[in-house]
């Protein structure tokens, strides 16, 4: 397992990616029951936008980065989109010195910890061992968080059902193998005949290969009730271009998700875009009875 998340830390994919999970957690925290939050394919949890590995990349100055002014002041959206957006950059707030350049961004464990409660529970599963070192230091003493060092479709079926019986899943592997997209699909099949009222997502790149509307189809054929997609493209895609965007696979999205994202997801798309090929799209793909 090469993939290494530092290099790609704070990316268009990753504010996508934890814009919509730090709305779910907003939605679940509305009830006083505590949840589980499981991250499959946890990464460290914290990473410097200056470090060697961020530099040799540069991708968050096209992600966070068109967040931000140079001295770390917001650019603002419109105000419903920056209602929206306000759990995101208190935990991005939270890690970088005020009037300071950005100089670090959360891993999906970073949003968790600094936004979940006490009374809420963690399970970060990390499988590459430079990494799983580097979390274990990352989450020292926190008394809400388990980690596990193995395969992410064993730590799925080993923990779900939670005794919480309220939950969100995050499947995010890095899609190195040819046979890791239909992995994904099948992780998200055994978690949810285990926990079917959990709420699940599962990432995925859109790179101009196939892979995208493999899972998509694959995960439409799962055939769960409350399936959404959701699908930012920064730019056109080409083969063997890179990453030109990435999608979710919401299964049991809270409510009013869909609605949130139908407002934001078009500004998102025209603060990130790097070309006339940029689009977003959210479309269910089992809607909900």
């Amino acid at each position: 397992m090469n993939y290494r998340h530092v290099y790609h830390a704070g990316n268009h994919a990753d504010v996508l990616k934890h814009i919509v999970m730090m709305r779910v957690f907003l939605h679940l925290k509305k009830k006083d029951k505590p949840f589980l939050f499981l991250d499959a394919h946890a990464g460290t949890g914290l990473y410097a936008l200056w470090g060697d590995e961020a530099l040799k990349t540069l991708e968050w100055q096209d992600g966070v980065g068109r967040f931000y002014d140079p001295a770390g002041r917001a650019i603002p959206f419109a105000a419903e989109c920056e209602t929206l957006l306000e759990p995101w950059r208190q935990v991005i707030a939270s890690v970088n010195e005020s009037g300071q350049p950005l100089s670090r961004y959360p891993g999906s464990p970073g949003f968790a910890l600094q936004f979940l409660r006490k009374s809420d529970r963690v399970l970060l599963n990390e499988l590459h061992p430079e990494d799983h070192g580097k979390l274990a230091a990352f989450v020292s003493g926190d008394k809400r968080v388990t980690i596990n060092e193995g395969d992410a479709a064993i730590a799925v079926k080993a923990h779900l059902p939670p005794p919480e019986r309220r939950g969100f899943i995050l499947i995010d592997p890095p899609y190195e193998l040819d046979d890791e997209p239909r992995r994904a699909v099948q992780m998200l099949r055994d978690g949810h005949r285990r926990f079917a009222t959990g709420a699940f997502a599962l990432w995925y790149p859109v790179t101009g290969d196939g892979l995208a509307r493999l899972v998509a189809k694959e995960a439409q054929a799962l055939a769960m009730p409350k399936m959404l997609k959701a699908e930012l493209l920064v730019r056109e895609v080409i083969v063997d271009r890179g990453l030109a965007g990435s999608g979710l696979i919401l299964v049991n999205p809270p409510w009013p998700l869909a609605d949130e994202l139908n407002m934001l997801g078009p500004a998102l798309c025209k603060r990130l875009r790097q070309d006339d090929g940029a689009r977003w799209s959210l479309d269910w793909l089992n809607a909900p009875d």
